[in-house]
């Protein structure tokens, strides 16, 4: 690459095996052919959700300011764990010229939001392979980002296994 600064690239990273299937694919088609020189300056972006927004999935729970803190722990928890798979996936790769962000919010507008933040020239995330009814009740991330986001987006999809 001819430019002195390399152009970030922003990859969305979640606890789902299509999350790390993305991110794998990614380092390996981008930063380990040229290990020594990469492209793209790498962010790893993870979108912790609000407790308030976990436990509102099930509803109004009685005695809720007691379980929001323990919501709140566990989602912790589980940033901690998305965010260590992924550095040591890097890490295998031999990829350590890596940031790596936990922000709390909606995985679509968390994503969106870094592209802009960063600048980044590519938005990378994975797909979960939703049929239509459920992508209307969840929302579809990648679908929301390849909308919304300023930038290039990279929708990488995990081969389905053939019997």
């Amino acid at each position: 690459m001819a430019c002195a600064e390399k152009q970030p690239m922003v990859v969305g990273i979640d606890d789902s095996e299509h999350s790390s299937y993305a991110l794998e694919w990614t380092l390996d088609h981008f930063f380990v052919p040229c290990s020594a020189n990469p492209p793209f300056k790498l962010i790893l972006v993870h979108a912790k959700p609000t407790p308030s927004s976990a436990v509102g999935f099930v509803g109004p729970v009685v005695g809720a300011a007691e379980v929001l803190p323990l919501v709140e722990a566990d989602l912790k928890k589980i940033a901690a764990r998305v965010v260590e798979k992924a550095k040591e996936l890097c890490t295998s790769k031999s990829v350590h010229d890596v940031i790596v962000e936990v922000v709390e919010g909606d995985a679509r507008n968390v994503l969106c939001e870094a592209v802009e933040k960063h600048h980044a020239s590519i938005l990378v995330v994975g797909s979960h392979g939703y049929g239509a009814i459920k992508r209307a009740v969840l929302g579809s991330v990648s679908d929301y980002c390849s909308h919304h986001a300023h930038c290039t987006v990279m929708i990488v999809k995990k081969p389905k296994i053939k019997h």
